[in-house]
């Protein structure tokens, strides 16, 4: 297992300064957001000059760009929705595949697993085969996160089943899409936020899916939940670094607050060098 720092809790930071502060913490993978946040250095319609300056920045800073991270929802009501969520997935794997990714993560969505069954369910898979068929070929595999549904009431977080958190649809899922092409960004927090109990069990059910791991917590405040660095929430940090041991691929620290971003990344890996 190799740590690194995952994308979205440094989504306001310039990339320069997301390398910088990787480096500074003595890790070499950073997740690259590409296409999944507005300040993002490479949106759809990136140059190759522009993805040759990102390669090279890597490069730099000694920090490698196998993993990357953007959005969709294949979820969504509207099959046009749909399927313009699947033309940024394929274009976003093309650019990864430019600046040699071996794993994107994507979701399957965000729309309550109680709404996607039948033609939804079918739709959404669908997309998943067909960004599966995309990146064949390419040296890119993609990874479905284990995500819910996610609302606000200020800084307080309600998170909500999806087919992504239920072991019997993320199973339905990965068993119809080719393992070579699609797998899972296990994110044992998301799931704990949803109310699974146990989100460990799932490295057991799904290790040879597995093909990322994202490792952060959630803290529980009256009314929901906040994000907190890893061993500051509600995960069992005595179960989980002990299913881990049997993982070996990137496990990138996801510290979701921008405004104390650094010290929450570095309070996350000093917890985890401690207790794996």
């Amino acid at each position: 297992m190799e740590y690194g720092n995952a994308a979205w809790g440094l989504r306001e930071l310039p990339l320069e300064e997301q390398l910088k502060l990787t480096q500074a913490m003595g890790l070499h993978l950073l997740e690259l957001s590409i296409a999944n946040y507005h300040r993002d250095v490479l949106q759809p319609d990136a140059s190759a000059e522009q993805i040759r300056q990102v390669k090279a920045l890597f490069a730099q800073y000694d920090v490698r760009p196998d993993c990357g991270a953007t959005g969709n929802d294949f979820t969504a009501g509207s099959a046009t929705d749909v399927r313009e969520s699947l033309d940024r997935v394929k274009r976003a794997a093309d650019i990864a595949a430019a600046l040699g990714v071996k794993v994107l993560r994507i979701f399957a969505g965000f729309t309550s697993d109680s709404l996607v069954y039948g033609e939804r369910f079918d739709r959404a898979l669908e997309a998943l085969q067909l960004a599966a068929e995309h990146v064949r070929g390419t040296g890119v595999r993609l990874a479905i996160e284990t995500h819910g549904g996610v609302a606000a009431t200020g800084d307080v977080l309600h998170h909500s089943a999806t087919v992504t958190t239920r072991i019997d649809t993320m199973r339905k899922l990965l068993e119809s899409l080719p393992a070579a092409e699609i797998g899972m960004n296990y994110d044992p927090a998301n799931l704990a936020a949803v109310g699974d109990a146990a989100p460990e069990r799932w490295f057991g059910l799904f290790r040879d899916r597995i093909v990322l791991v994202h490792l952060k917590d959630f803290r529980d405040v009256s009314g929901g939940i906040v994000p907190a660095g890893c061993g500051e929430g509600r995960l069992d940090w005595k179960a989980l670094p002990a299913v881990l041991k049997e993982y070996d691929g990137p496990a990138l620290i996801e510290y979701e607050l921008p405004a104390d971003v650094e010290d929450g990344l570095r309070r996350s890996l000093r917890f985890l060098k401690q207790n794996q």
